[in-house]
């Protein structure tokens, strides 16, 4: 039994080795963030849908610009005709052919809408910046999501040492207890406690480095990268100030993206409005050509040919005096989506300050939590360390020391877990008052 134990435990340390021997890059947070800002799929889309808007925004969008359009044409007829002129005389001629040729460069311009066009130009700025605040977000949930899968990396590797330190606690005291039994200092009975709880902190080894394996993959998928990259994270963990994290709730309202995005959806349904009531006022427009016309005419007309080249130009003023009643309609109804987004904004006001209030509050306690668990170790170190001098005296059991080490390795495992909630509502708390993306990670 004694060489099939040792095999394994080998085995496993030479398994464990290959992996804790390679010297991994540390993928920094500053780093992880610059490549989710380059290469993550949401923030590419939103980044797109950014550029529509800034092309919505140009002036060659706006309306203001003239049209130009070029026009050709030709004609040709081919006829019987039989003429009787004022004086009495008469032409017949079969097969008489008529061609006609035409040319020109038409220009049209708005001098005056009602100022439609201005509002309309307007809107269009505020939907760009609008679409900056969606980047923004979207930047921000990204950045979010980025690091809760980073510190769930990080806290299963600060896991994984935990557990190394429990197997190879777990492989002396297999060790002592067959020496000890060799020695007839003890019975079998403890030789058999260390070998299944050898097997129970190998197995434990084991899931938490798959489990890190595969969550090492799902922040390579945040940052759109090679899947199978391997890479260490920075597992230290910086608390930001009560002072300054109290000054950023303050000015929630001016941060938030989603409040911001509400301000700017009601800027754009005033702007609307006031785009739907050029309806009642005129529209001046400004015409000018440019044409070349030229004919070729049978016997029974008046000319021969004629050839003609110029200039045109005029002003037309449109009204519309009644429409049916949809131009008054549209009005209505855009008076009435203001009237929403003012609905809508207060809502998100009154939202946003539970969900902050609630955030704050969470992370208050798991802040409290942290140092709670950071007692807890040093209590279960001391509680090890003395079960261990005790049970080298033969004054405790094996299960008693083994339930000091459980004890120890909960109490280091339940602290990590504490420490990256902590962080994380921290985060959160961050991202609600509109700061994530201001702060240095």
């Amino acid at each position: 039994m004694r060489k099939n134990i040792n095999v394994l435990i080998i085995l496993m340390l030479l398994c464990f080795g290959n992996v804790t021997a390679q010297e991994l890059e540390v993928l920094t947070k500053q780093e992880a963030i610059a490549e989710t800002l380059q290469n993550n799929f949401g923030i590419q889309v939103a980044n797109n849908n950014l550029e529509i808007a800034d092309n919505n925004q140009n002036i060659l969008n706006s309306g203001y610009l003239p049209s130009l359009t070029g026009n050709a044409g030709a004609s040709y007829d081919l006829q019987d005709q039989d003429a009787t002129f004022q004086d009495g005389t008469a032409n017949i001629v079969d097969g008489a052919e008529t061609t006609r040729y035409n040319a020109s460069i038409n220009l049209n311009y708005t001098l005056f809408d009602g100022l439609g066009r201005y509002y309309d130009y307007k809107a269009l700025k505020e939907e760009y910046n609008l679409s900056e605040l969606q980047t923004r977000e979207t930047i921000e949930t990204s950045v979010l999501q980025l690091f809760t899968v980073y510190y769930e990396v990080a806290r299963l590797t600060e896991n994984i040492t935990v557990l190394e330190e429990t197997f190879s606690n777990t492989k002396r005291r297999l060790l002592r207890a067959q020496y000890a039994f060799e020695y007839g200092q003890n019975n079998k009975l403890d030789v058999l406690n260390a070998e299944v709880d050898i097997v129970t902190d190998s197995i434990n080894l084991m899931n938490a480095r798959q489990l890190l394996s595969n969550t090492k993959r799902d922040l390579n998928v945040v940052a759109n990268v090679e899947l199978e990259r391997t890479f260490a994270v920075d597992t230290t963990v910086v608390f930001i100030p009560s002072l300054v994290l109290n000054e950023y709730v303050r000015d929630v309202e001016n941060s938030n993206v989603r409040l911001l995005q509400a301000q700017k959806n009601k800027d754009i349904s005033t702007l609307n409005y006031r785009a739907s009531k050029s309806i009642f006022l005129p529209t001046v427009g400004l015409t000018g050509s440019y044409g070349w016309n030229e004919g070729n005419f049978p016997a029974t007309n008046f000319l021969a040919s004629s050839t003609s080249t110029g200039f045109s130009a005029g002003v037309n003023l449109t009204w519309s005096l009644f429409d049916g009643g949809s131009g008054i309609t549209t009005v209505k109804n855009s008076k009435i989506a203001i009237s929403n987004q003012e609905i809508f904004q207060e809502q998100f006001k009154k939202e946003i300050k539970r969900d902050i209030a609630n955030a704050e509050g969470d992370y208050l306690n798991r802040l409290q939590i942290f140092d709670l668990q950071e007692k807890n170790v040093v209590t279960a170190e001391n509680n090890f360390e003395r079960s261990n001098e005790r049970y080298k005296l033969g004054q405790i059991s094996s299960v008693e020391l083994r339930q000091a080490q459980v004890n120890l390795l909960n109490a280091k495992t339940n602290k990590n877990l504490a420490k990256y909630q902590a962080k994380l509502a921290e985060l959160q708390v961050l991202q609600l008052s509109g700061q994530l993306l201001n702060v240095d990670f």
